[in-house]
């Protein structure tokens, strides 16, 4: 009784401190995503009016859906390709960027072009390089005899979706190869060299000593961009929008096709409310995933 009015007391004298976080949190946060569910469950005109309650009758509506289910496969495939992709290729180029050798600051601020380009632009040069009649990739695939002619890659959805992989990607390694950057500077020069003198190879250096840690600065990145891909829309849209069905579609591009193509605002706030509570099981499952393997490494 008393350590709990003991600690009743510190957390009301913390109060005027964390007082301005908990409003910003509950303004930002958790007032959208309440507003967000109470939608969900309300009958909304083509254009945004609300006509009364509808009950679940929204969610029916998304689950009647006969695409849904491949497009959440869809969406599993996006999200793993792109965060795996882009973990592997960022810290193989961390740990060169870490290294000294002429010029490293100019290829430093090169790296981040693709990070501070507009995401819209950066994907609409993708797409005129690989328009098959006048992009300058599918031309120089003929003129050195890859293809005969050229090949429609955004105009099928197979080969626009892998596209739209690359493209997520290479917009997303210049985040992720700072964040494992920062965690590899963070990182004491006593240890690579300890295990330097006890004759470990580079591998086994990087395997047990740099990579374990690593693990913050991993996670961190893991976790940001498991959240921007799986939102990620203008890369699909720009892409894979003209397409038509849904073979190239994730639960995001399906949000904005109710919206825009079918009208269905109140299905879209449903599909909202499902996205939210995906991205969340998600993150809920990596982190308690790496807190496991972080205890057993201990």
């Amino acid at each position: 009784m008393r350590g709990a009015l003991i600690r009743s007391t510190a957390a009301l004298r913390a109060l005027p401190w964390i007082g301005p976080v908990l409003v910003l949190i509950a303004g930002v946060v958790v007032f959208p995503a309440g507003y967000m569910v109470w939608t969900s469950t309300r009958d909304l005109s083509p254009y945004g009016q609300d006509r009364g309650p509808a009950g679940l009758g929204n969610f029916r509506k998304l689950f009647a859906i006969d695409e849904l289910g491949s497009i959440l496969a869809h969406t599993v495939i996006w999200v793993i390709a792109v965060v795996v992709i882009t973990l592997v290729l960022s810290a193989a180029l961390a740990q060169f960027l870490n290294k000294q050798f002429p010029g490293r600051t100019l290829v430093r601020m090169a790296i981040l072009v693709p990070w501070a380009a507009s995401v819209v632009m950066t994907t609409t040069i993708f797409e005129y390089m690989l328009d098959p009649d006048v992009g300058i990739a599918n031309r120089f695939l003929v003129d050195i005899g890859v293809l005969d002619r050229g090949f429609g890659f955004t105009k099928q959805a197979g080969p626009a979706f892998l596209v739209a992989i690359g493209v997520a990607v290479f917009v997303s390694v210049p985040f992720t190869t700072y964040t494992i950057l920062a965690g590899l500077q963070a990182i004491p020069a006593e240890i690579e060299e300890a295990g330097r003198v006890d004759g470990a190879s580079s591998w086994q250096r990087y395997r047990h000593l740099t990579l374990p840690q690593l693990r913050p600065a991993i996670a961190v990145a893991t976790i940001i961009n498991i959240i921007n891909v799986f939102n990620s829309l203008p890369i699909l849209q720009v892409l894979t929008g003209s397409i038509a069905g849904f073979d190239a579609d994730t639960t995001t591009t399906l949000t904005f096709k109710l919206i825009r193509q079918n009208q269905q605002v109140a299905t879209a706030a449903a599909m909202s409310v499902l996205n939210f509570v995906l991205i969340a099981v998600i993150i809920v499952v990596y982190v308690r995933f790496t807190r496991s393997a972080r205890e057993e490494a201990r």
